[in-house]
């Protein structure tokens, strides 16, 4: 999220409770962890990606800057957080990118580690081969250019066939649904469309490793953030089966932009998510975890 928007929360957020009901559908909460760090670069987490196992994380900052840390659990719940690592997200011509034009706000990572990462400031999905690696930019058709400013590409995931899925935060078909864009490698097309429901807008998104497609939606009132997860089966490349996670009450979390489903040790489904604190001190950069039902 860009900062304009984050200074005109501030005043909201004063207001805000500091905690609020959590109207709990069919997952189950499992904690939240505050996380600090002290450095100048450390906020604005706008994505993330959990390993296989739970320890390991990418986070991505809206201010074009990956960070690679180490998950400490206890009891199975999060309890520390060690930086391996960061980087700035370069540009093509492998120059530091700021302002709009390094607006990032979502990612993807493939089996062999290499990363797409989605922009809004300037809408587009770029390719690199590694942290720190120049940016490879996938072509921008059309339907990308009239895209809302700091309104686009927040959400982004990639699918079993490697084939990368990203939807708008804020532009909408002419029936009012949210348009999901794929590309396959070779062009990008429209598969499906998702339904809009109580104006909640796309932030994030996830294929699950029970192949299912997961969508972290947020809604901004004068009081605070709501946070909602849908899911779906998509079945010849059509969504199906459309499934409420859970919604919570305003206050429950932060500002939640990022997520990644897991499989834990036990089996069990895990939604882990992160908060964009807009480097404001009212905020906070937090780590939630739900335990999500088969």
């Amino acid at each position: 999220m860009l900062r304009r928007f984050a200074i005109q929360l501030s005043a909201a957020l004063i207001l805000a409770p500091v905690a609020a009901a959590l109207d709990v559908k069919s997952a189950a909460h499992l904690n939240s962890f505050a996380w600090h760090y002290p450095a100048s670069w450390f906020g604005g987490f706008s994505a993330l990606h959990v390993s296989d196992d739970g320890r390991q994380m990418i986070a991505l900052s809206d201010r074009a800057r990956i960070v690679t840390a180490r998950i400490e659990r206890r009891e199975g719940r999060i309890a520390d957080i060690h930086v391996l690592g960061q980087w700035p997200v370069l540009s093509s011509n492998g120059h530091v990118m700021k302002g709009g034009v390094g607006d990032s706000e979502g990612i993807a990572v493939t089996p062999d580690g290499s990363i797409f990462i989605s922009f809004e400031g300037v809408h587009r999905v770029a390719f690199y081969a590694a942290p720190g690696s120049s940016a490879r930019v996938l072509p921008r058709p059309n339907a990308f250019r009239g895209l809302a400013d700091n309104g686009s590409f927040e959400a982004l995931a990639i699918g079993g066939r490697g084939w990368l899925y990203t939807l708008p935060e804020k532009n909408r078909t002419a029936k009012g649904d949210i348009p999901v864009y794929r590309w396959n490698g070779d062009t990008w097309s429209t598969p499906f469309v998702l339904p809009q429901r109580g104006g909640f807008k796309p932030v994030a998104a996830d294929f699950g490793p029970d192949g299912r497609f997961y969508v972290l939606e947020r809604k901004v009132s004068l009081v605070g953030f709501r946070s909602r997860l849908r899911r779906w089966d998509v079945v010849n490349e059509k969504p199906d089966a459309e499934e409420t996670l859970f919604e919570t009450g305003t206050g429950a979390h932060d500002n939640l932009e990022g997520l990644s489903v897991w499989r834990d040790g036990q089996g069990r489904l895990r939604a882990t998510m992160i908060s964009d604190d807009n480097f404001l001190a009212l905020q906070r950069t937090e780590l939630v975890e739900y335990l999500l039902p088969d």
